[in-house]
């Protein structure tokens, strides 16, 4: 579908929901996977070291990612409404900004990241050889994060026009590029051939940088066959202005992206109170549930797309018509979802351990966690279209009260009240997104009217 026949002023909503979020749920699952083959890599070419590497930098990487979806968000925000308005000229100049800023922003965190990782990786495991390991090959992704962050910014350009595919072509691409780069560089051997000295951690370090690399000239190409390309001016000189708007709607962003891993670790403290049993289940059924949010997320970057150009328009209807039906087909679809959550929580985690006790832990989650599944399109869909309002400090504020502050009060009382249980810290996440989401659900609606009157 060339970027010609997608209207997102006038084409049906519904329609556009499976143009744009189709093609972005695809790419996130190989997103996904990009990950695990790191890591199986890692465990069966180097060693189990490597392997606890690779798992103990996760959150330093993925502030590495977080700003980089926090900056692509706001660029996709601005450059859509500037397109709704007709103003291609300011589309062209956002997208020469951002790509400055991330520059920029890369250069901030490589010379930051290698100074202060060291000491934040050591607090986690003071093992000598895993710290050595986890140094070599995040320094390498440091270095290179210039061409992660250079990668989203083309693609936040081209999601602003509703042109999801190329982006999804370049993950899936990148996904086998990097399966064929890992044993090549890790061993260093093509077949039984020695072509280079064996790179180990490094190596897979270098397959991820050398994916991404590639895929900025597959993007770039893309961008320049848009309407907005003859406006696009790559200069050195930054528009503090742009950089400003850009900066307001992607730092919020970036902060609510690093709030789910804050959660996230605030949980499996209280998990791990009934042992690493209970964290190995909770962890493990945690990865197969996050397979079931990659429709909810395609329909999030449609909606910050579809409401960026209809309110730039200042199509406001076609604005709140778009959340409306956003959240229903979300609620539709993750009951669904949640469904063969409940229906297969026994058999996914025999894919994972032969541990019983585990297993327990892990199912008992999964099927606690299937009955908040319809409540997470309130928030998602929220979000976005909070995002494509230029709102994105809402966003923030949601995110530290959603992940942190509200599981921290609500776990803190009923253990205090009730006694330490299990499966209590998961009905009480539950409860707690049933009524923040349906809370949210009123607020939006009488916020949106407001900003749109």
């Amino acid at each position: 579908m060339s970027l010609k026949k997608i209207d997102l002023k006038k084409d049906s909503i519904y329609s556009l929901f499976i143009k744009i979020a189709v093609p972005s749920s695809i790419g996130t699952i190989f997103q996904n996977l990009y990950s695990i083959v790191d890591s199986i890599f890692a465990g069966q070419m180097i060693s189990e070291s490597a392997l606890a590497a690779i798992g103990q930098i996760f959150p330093i990487y993925f502030v590495i990612i977080a700003l980089g979806i926090g900056l692509s968000i706001g660029t996709t925000s601005l450059i859509a409404n500037s397109i709704g308005e007709s103003n291609l000229e300011n589309s062209g100049k956002i997208f020469s900004q951002s790509f400055i800023l991330s520059i920029l922003v890369s250069i901030i965190i490589t010379i930051v990241g290698i100074n202060i990782s060291p000491h934040i990786i050591n607090s986690i495991n003071n093992d000598k050889e895993t710290l050595e390991l986890s140094i070599k090959y995040i320094n390498i992704i440091f270095f290179g994060s210039i061409f992660i962050f250079i990668l989203m910014s083309i693609n936040s350009s081209l999601s602003a026009q509703g042109d999801t595919k190329s982006y999804r072509n370049v993950l899936i691409f990148s996904f086998f590029l990097n399966i064929i780069l890992n044993p090549i560089l890790i061993s260093g051997k093509i077949l039984s051939f020695q072509i280079i000295s064996p790179l180990g951690i490094e190596g897979i370090a270098y397959a991820t940088i050398i994916s991404q690399f590639v895929g900025i000239f597959y993007l770039f190409i893309k961008l320049s066959k848009t309407r907005i390309f003859k406006y696009v001016q790559l200069t050195i000189i930054p528009n503090l202005k742009i950089i400003s708007n850009i900066l307001s709607q992607g730092i919020p962003a970036s902060i609510g992206m690093m709030m789910i891993a804050v959660g996230s670790y605030l949980l499996i403290y209280f998990v791990g109170i009934f042992g690493v049993e209970a964290i190995a289940g909770y962890t493990s059924a945690g990865r197969y549930e996050q397979l079931f949010f990659l429709p909810l997320l395609g329909l999030s970057t449609a909606t910050v797309s579809i409401v960026g150009q209809n309110f730039g328009a200042k199509q406001y209807q076609r604005v709140l018509e778009t959340y409306k039906k956003g959240i229903r087909i979300g609620v539709i679809v993750l009951t669904f979802l949640g469904l063969i959550i409940f229906l297969s929580a026994e058999i996914a985690m025999n894919l994972f351990t032969d541990n019983a006790n585990v297993k327990q832990y892990g199912s008992d989650y999964l099927k606690i966690s299937a009955l908040m599944f319809p409540a997470f399109p309130f928030f998602f869909i929220g979000n976005a279209t909070f995002q494509g309002l230029k709102r994105a400090i809402i966003v923030m504020y949601m995110a530290i009260m959603r992940f942190v502050l509200m599981p921290f009060i609500m776990i803190s009382i009923i253990f205090y009240q009730i006694g330490e249980n299990y499966n209590l810290i998961f009905f009480s996440l539950v409860a707690m997104h049933w009524i923040i989401g349906l809370s949210y659900y009123y607020y939006c609606n009488k916020k949106y009217k407001t900003i749109l009157n």
